[in-house]
């Protein structure tokens, strides 16, 4: 199962100037607009806050997401990875 496979993925992040942000270890997004995008990684949820934030690149099947716009906040959530995002609904 693909996403088995994802979840094992090791989890990095590279910030740039706060303007371009690249995450590997992602399975899914479950959210996503201007100020706020939330993604599931192998880590657990991670959600990003900024202003003109948007997704340049998104590949679920290699777990790497990029984005750029202002980094404000990056917060994780403690209770693990989630079943269910947006992408996980719409193709799984």
């Amino acid at each position: 199962m693909p996403h088995e496979e994802q979840r094992t993925q090791p989890h990095a992040l590279t910030l740039t100037g706060r303007q371009a942000l690249s995450v590997s270890g992602v399975t899914d997004v479950s959210t996503f607009d201007e100020s706020t995008i939330a993604m599931e990684t192998s880590q657990g949820t991670l959600t990003v806050r900024g202003e003109n934030l948007h997704v340049e690149k998104l590949s679920l099947d290699q777990g790497e997401l990029t984005l750029t716009g202002e980094v404000q906040a990056l917060e994780y959530d403690d209770d693990g990875p989630q079943r269910g995002g947006l992408f996980g609904r719409l193709f799984g």
